[in-house]
């Protein structure tokens, strides 16, 4: 009996197992009702009276050890499979899913924003739905001016004070003037609202990036360079750019920007109707009414703003004739920016 034993117990040591089903193969075999280590306790009934405790003895460690034994190898079998899960996501489809990209107004906007953050800009943002004073009083528009009809604002509410959707980011340009004290040097990226037809170069809605720089002794100089790095580092080394005397109600002087045509090289096309320029922004130095409607004082202070429109960016810059084109989600037109992104 003892013989039968040890012999087992050494057989027991030696097994081995690669997968699961051999491993239960090895638990019916040995330990299982049928299985050669419940045999022996059937001869047990056999062993003389004078050898059951110490053969009990050693049918119990036995058991214990063909158990252990059992129990090792699936705990191997387990360590394996995780090891062998490491790094796969449990969680992805079983079939490759396509990759969306940005949107191309997102790339041009992010990128504007990048050439600005390296002049020392910062990123400022305010509501969509603004008020009167916000959007036209504190920026010096006359209370009969043009851009306050209906034609040109849409208004949500008329009384007891006008609420209307911005018609552009300098709303958020007056907050930070009225919560921070100069210098400030901010550009404000956001979706604005005029009612107009929606045609191949316009639309009800479309994306600023404005700009504003306030502190002491700021000239016009300060601004064309500002302005001369953004264009060059936007559209190429070699872009030219020329202002021309425009008004805004809240600047003063007031200009507006051209760039020479980066399709013709200034030589005359039909982009720039055979001018070689090709206009992208207004600016000017921020008028002193507006800094003083905003508690800062224009005899200590001076300041320029800017503004252009992104989809007016992306246009030259993708060529795109179509304006509809950037909110019409047309996946075939956004995956020709695939490259881009």
């Amino acid at each position: 009996m003892l013989d039968k034993i040890n012999s087992l117990r050494k057989e027991i040591e030696g097994l081995t197992a690669s997968s699961p089903e051999e491993v239960e193969q090895i638990r019916i075999k040995y330990l299982s009702k049928k299985g050669l280590v419940p045999a022996l306790f059937n001869d047990f009934r056999s062993v003389p009276p004078e050898q059951k405790r110490e053969m009990g003895q050693k049918l119990n460690e036995l058991k214990e050890f063909a158990t252990a034994k059992l129990n090792s190898l699936r705990e191997a079998l387990a360590t394996t499979a995780e090891d062998d899960l490491a790094g796969i996501d449990l969680t992805r489809t079983a079939t490759p899913a396509p990759f969306g990209t940005r949107h191309p107004l997102s790339l041009v906007k992010n990128e504007m924003l990048d050439i600005f953050a390296r002049m020392g800009f910062t990123i400022a943002e305010g509501p969509e739905i603004e008020d009167d004073w916000h959007v036209f009083s504190s920026l010096n528009f006359a209370a009969d001016h043009p851009a306050r009809d209906m034609q040109d604002t849409f208004f949500i509410a008329r009384n007891p004070a006008d609420v209307l959707l911005r018609t552009h980011t300098s709303s958020v340009q007056t907050r930070v003037m009225e919560s921070v004290k100069p210098p400030i040097r901010i550009v404000c990226p956001g979706r604005v609202y005029r009612n107009e037809a929606i045609s191949a170069r316009a639309h009800c809605f479309f994306h600023q990036v404005e700009g504003l720089y306030i502190d002491r002794n700021v000239s016009f100089a300060d601004l064309r360079q500002a302005l001369l790095y953004f264009a060059q580092q936007m559209f190429g080394p070699e872009t030219k750019i020329r202002l021309r005397p425009s008004y805004f109600p809240f600047t003063e002087p007031s200009a507006e920007m051209d760039i020479s045509c980066h399709i013709c090289g200034g030589k005359g096309c039909p982009l720039c109707k055979g001018t070689g320029w090709v206009e992208i922004l207004g600016c000017g130095m921020v008028d002193p009414n507006v800094l003083r409607a905003c508690g800062i004082d224009p005899e200590e202070y001076s300041g320029y703003a800017f503004g252009m429109g992104i989809e007016r960016i992306a246009n030259l810059k993708y060529k795109v004739s179509d304006l509809r084109l950037f909110s019409e989600n047309d996946v075939r037109f956004l995956h020709e920016f695939d490259a881009a992104h």
